[in-house]
């Protein structure tokens, strides 16, 4: 897959790196082993932050950062990787989807980026174009309905808005069938170094939750 970043998103933020992981996968209803490792987590985040604490992790001051560059509210419009921190910090259970969606939400929580998880075979074209969401452009968020995407950084394909990260694409969403995985980390805050680290840990959980051997990874810019 080829990745464009727009000059749109270059204005709002010159340091943008992202990084791909692509893979052939097996998904599963649940793995309790994976959820071992979430809840482990969970314990340890509820020790060190708090939910105003969790606003300055350079991963998400930086997205929200953009947010406001970009003219959206990041306190209404939270990136997803704060969403999920958040709910944890306050006591709340995470939701359990499945094996690839959970262990891209393990990824986002032990980062602090925001990460597309999509379902490979679903994006039309060769190319995603990284740009801004304008006024009146449909998307459907998963589980979310219709969402208002005007000023929220988003992928686009040949057919439009598959990821942001607020929420995914109900088109190009992951389910029990995929079998061609793409996830996209999210670094606006600039740090090539951490991007790449969280791209190989999802691979690495790739490794051990969904039956492959992490597929290859890029950076783009």
């Amino acid at each position: 897959m080829k990745i464009v970043v727009s000059q749109e998103i270059e204005n709002v933020c010159p340091v943008f790196v992202g990084a791909a992981v692509e893979a052939e996968v097996r998904n599963t209803e649940y793995s309790a082993e994976l959820w071992g490792e979430i809840h482990a987590m969970e314990e340890r985040f509820r020790h060190e932050l708090t939910t105003e604490s969790l606003k300055e992790l350079t991963s998400i001051a930086a997205t929200r950062a953009v947010y406001k560059k970009c003219g959206k509210d990041p306190s209404r419009y939270r990136p997803a990787s704060e969403t999920l921190i958040r709910r944890m910090l306050q006591g709340k259970e995470l939701y359990q989807i499945d094996t690839l969606v959970d262990l891209i939400n393990l990824a986002s929580i032990a980062y602090g980026y925001s990460i597309g998880g999509f379902d490979a075979s679903k994006i039309m074209g060769d190319t995603l174009t990284l740009g801004i969401g304008r006024e009146g452009e449909p998307y459907e968020g998963i589980g979310r309905g219709m969402l208002n995407i005007a000023g929220l950084p988003v992928y686009r394909d040949t057919v439009g808005g598959i990821g942001t990260p607020t929420s995914d694409h109900e088109r190009t969403k992951i389910t029990l069938s995929t079998t061609r995985l793409l996830v996209l980390v999210n670094g606006y805050d600039g740090n090539e170094q951490r991007v790449a680290e969280n791209a190989r840990f999802i691979q690495q959980l790739i490794r051990k939750y969904a039956y492959s051997d992490g597929g290859s990874m890029q950076l783009y810019r």
